[in-house]
C-alpha cells in the first residue's frame, strides 16, 4: 500500500487567511504533509496541523521569529525506504539538480519552495520537486500543491492545481 504525502509550500497564511478548500481536502486525505517553508506564523502552522495528517515543515524566509524557533532550516523525512530532504530555498536554477544531489547525498528526493513556481526534475534516480504555492501563484499559471506517493522503495510526485 502506498503512503500518500501532501506537499505544500509558501502558504503565507496570516490573520484570517486560510488554505483553499481543494488543498484542505487533499491534505486531509493524506498520511503525511510536508511544508517547504513560508507558513508565516506558529498559529498558521497549528491550523495546518489541525487538518489531519502529521506535518513536517521547515522554516522559510518570511516566517516570524516564533516559528523560526521551532522549525529547522532543513530536514530529512524517511518514508518506507525513501528519504526526502526538505529545504525552503534551493538557490539558483542553474545547476540546482546536481547541487541538491551533492547537498543531500542519501536522499531520493528534495522538496523545496521559495519561488512559488511548480517544478519537477529528475536524473539518475534523484528528483527535486517544488509544489508551487496553494495561495499565491505569482508568475505560475495557477495556485498549486503536490502529492507524492511512496511505495516499493520509490517516490512519485505530481502537481495539482488548487
Amino acid at each position: 500500500m502506498a503512503t500518500r504525502i501532501a506537499v505544500i509550500s509558501d502558504t503565507h497564511l496570516t490573520g484570517a487567511q486560510a488554505l483553499p478548500l481543494a488543498c484542505v481536502e487533499l491534505l486531509s486525505g493524506c498520511d503525511l504533509a510536508i511544508h517547504a517553508g513560508d507558513v508565516s506564523t506558529a498559529e498558521a502552522l497549528t491550523a495546518i496541523e489541525s487538518i489531519g495528517p502529521p506535518v513536517r515543515a521547515v522554516q522559510g524566509n518570511v516566517d516570524d521569529a516564533a516559528l523560526r524557533r521551532i522549525l529547522p532550516v532543513e530536514l530529512r523525512v524517511d518514508v518506507d525506504e525513501v528519504q526526502i530532504a526538505v529545504v525552503h530555498d534551493a538557490g539558483d536554477a542553474a545547476g540546482r539538480l546536481a547541487r541538491l544531489r551533492r547537498r543531500f547525498p542519501t536522499a531520493s528526493a528534495v522538496v523545496f519552495g521559495h519561488s512559488h513556481m511548480p517544478l519537477h526534475e529528475a536524473a539518475d534516480g534523484f528528483q527535486i520537486f517544488n509544489p508551487g504555492s496553494p495561495t499565491q501563484r505569482r508568475r505560475a499559471p495557477n495556485t498549486s500543491m503536490g502529492i507524492a506517493e511512496v511505495s516499493d522503495g520509490e517516490i512519485r510526485f505530481r502537481h495539482l492545481a488548487v
